[in-house]
């Protein structure tokens, strides 16, 4: 990294805002090589002339060719960006476009631009409107929308730039996807250098992540919207002038039935010293609009909770209310190992939220001090603060899935916690957090943020298809450190989250007739978080419930024959069960991550 004044000055701001901490893990971040460098990368993967060629040809024999209308709002647009701009459109392989300039500027330069450009190049889908006075970027760009004939709407910034094949894509998408309503594609950024311009800092999005976007205005760019639902959705709202886009999409998304994903970097986000790509600093004000934009998302979902800025500029906490204080039955499966079941204990009763009962599910212990421990902790059937604490037995061979359906026969809540039993609970707000999230309707299950004792992540998340089958996000990440844009720091939507601390309403639990048996070990949590999400229900990982997990000290390692035979026959189930999920592709994971890494590294 070249240290310049300007990027000086920008870490100086940075070192005052986020503190020295943060500072320092952000320059560590920094300096630390990219695992596979997005430049060569990018030149690899981009479409070549060949491709592009291809996609003429192809998109002129589509079923569905629909008008594409872009609006740029221009604000004293320099010269050299108005050019790059209009030509990334000109330059598109889909041909059926509509380019909608809609110009503030007091003067007349950059009208004067635009008609020298179309003459030059006898282009007549691209139009001009000059306005009489700015109406801020959302009245400028609902002017725009004005001027817009195409059965799709897409948005660019003026100093922005399109990637050849960008409305190839979009429309290929609404090919294959006739109840797409939204679409929405990767990003990176550009710069300019001595050698040209250079790609950097690509953002590879999930497909629909809701939780994400309450999280982050992740969606962005490229984003087009069907003209139907942006009139059902209306326009962009002045009052939040900085997250108009924020806003709109949030409105969008609502009001559609489908929202689409195009996992390809159709959008080169162009940045200077002035961009909120490259100084988040220098809008502020535009993220108490998100934080607003926000609200009144909730409001208007009927979702009760309350919203808060994290330190991270542009990244949002939604904190989701506990309706009511219903019973919560944490269900804990035990075999020997007394110490650790005490530690797990203690930890679980400095929750915050009092409204549980334990009950700990008892599997073939023959430790004299396991006995005395389940005695002692159990005299009188109450803990101290009053909550009922019981011990079931489970006299059958060991089958973790078998030993927590047991258990849950037992218990009278209407959620369960899932825990095992060499977890120690961090945050003492940990039953709210996943609570909030599990009333709400649409949520099937809730996981949080694990760490191994020395304070590295053990769980952020699970995504299928890693190692051939699926594996935890983030492993060894140090604590404080939040991962490829901040994903291991903020709530989102996975595939699957680790049953050794998971939340699941009783509705849901049988709904989906509990864990699978036939998954005696390994994998359990990964087909319940499955079957869950191919019922319509959405997994969330939720980072602000914390707790330590000092993974198998009671299982052992799979190093024996017979374990190594059951583990091999696990695999061969969820093959078999899930292969077009494994074919497909986990639609949380974006198909540009190697599936060899679990930090969002770039695939080769």
């Amino acid at each position: 990294m070249k240290i310049t004044p300007y990027r000086i000055k920008k870490g100086i701001k940075y070192f005052r805002h986020y503190g020295a901490k943060a500072f320092f893990n952000r320059l560590r971040d920094k300096m630390e090589p990219d695992q596979v460098p997005y430049g060569p990368w990018f030149e690899k993967y981009r479409a070549k002339e060949e491709e592009l060629a291809r996609q003429r040809r192809q998109s002129r024999k589509l079923p569905c060719q629909p008008l594409i209308s872009v609006v740029v709002p221009c604000y004293q647009t320099p010269e050299n960006y108005l050019l790059e701009m209009m030509d990334s459109v000109r330059k598109q392989s889909y041909e059926n476009w509509q380019l909608c300039l809609v110009d503030a500027t007091p003067s007349n330069k950059v009208e004067t631009k635009v008609l020298a450009y179309c003459e030059r190049h006898q282009e007549q889908r691209i139009s001009y409107k000059h306005l009489e006075e700015n109406l801020g970027i959302a009245g400028n760009t609902n002017a725009g929308i004005q001027e817009a004939r195409g059965e799709w709407i897409g948005f660019l910034d003026h100093d922005d730039l399109l990637a050849p094949e960008a409305f190839y894509e979009i429309v290929a998408l609404i090919n294959r996807e006739p109840d797409v309503e939204v679409i929405y594609s990767d990003e990176d950024q550009v710069e300019e250098t001595r050698q040209g311009l250079k790609h950097k800092k690509p953002h590879f999005k999930p497909d629909f992540s809701p939780d994400l976007l309450c999280s982050n205005n992740y969606i962005t760019h490229f984003l087009c919207v069907k003209q139907t639902v942006l009139q059902q959705a209306g326009g962009f709202r002045k009052e939040f002038d900085g997250a108009q886009d924020y806003d709109f999409i949030l409105r969008c998304t609502e009001a559609a039935k489908k929202t689409g994903h195009v996992p390809r970097v159709l959008y080169h986000w162009r940045v200077h010293s002035n961009s909120t790509a490259d100084n988040p600093l220098s809008k502020t004000y535009a993220y108490e609009a998100g934080q607003r934009a926000l609200e009144e998302h909730l409001a208007r979902t009927g979702r009760k909770g309350t919203v808060e800025q994290l330190p991270h500029f542009g990244f949002y906490r939604v904190n989701y209310a506990v309706e009511g204080e219903p019973l919560v039955s944490i269900l804990i499966p035990n075999k020997d190992q007394a110490t650790v079941l005490r530690r797990c204990l203690e930890s679980v009763q400095k929750s915050s939220y009092q409204n549980y009962e334990i009950i700990i599910i008892e599997n073939n212990s023959t430790e004299p001090e396991t006995f005395a421990c389940y005695q002692e902790i159990c005299a009188g059937g109450r803990l101290p603060g009053g909550q009922r604490i019981r011990v079931v037995v489970w006299e059958q061979e060991f089958n973790y899935s078998a030993i927590n359906n047991f258990g849950a026969s037992y218990a009278e809540g209407s959620y369960f916690i899932l825990l095992n039993n060499d977890i120690e609970i961090i945050t003492e707000s940990w039953i709210e957090e996943l609570l909030g999230n599990c009333q709400r309707p649409e949520v099937g299950i809730v996981g949080a943020r694990l760490y191994y004792p020395d304070n590295t992540v053990q769980h952020a998340g699970i995504v299928v298809g890693i190692d051939g089958i699926a594996a935890n996000m983030f492993p060894g990440l140090p604590r404080g450190r939040e991962g490829y844009y901040h994903k291991a720091a903020i709530q989102l939507n996975y595939s699957a989250v680790t049953a050794a601390l998971m939340m699941v309403s009783r509705e849901v639990f049988e709904e989906l007739h509990g864990l699978e048996e036939e998954l005696t070990v390994a994998f359990n949590d990964l087909d319940f978080c499955l079957r869950a999400g191919k019922a319509g229900y959405l997994v969330v990982y939720n980072p602000f419930a914390e707790a330590y997990h000092h993974e198998s000290k009671t299982r052992g390692a799979e190093d024996t024959e017979e374990k190594l035979r059951r583990f091999g026959n696990e695999i061969e189930f969820i093959r078999t069960r899930w292969i077009d999920l494994l074919k497909q592709g986990d639609p949380y994971y974006n198909p540009n991550f190697s599936l060899k890494k679990c930090n969002y590294a770039l695939k080769p």
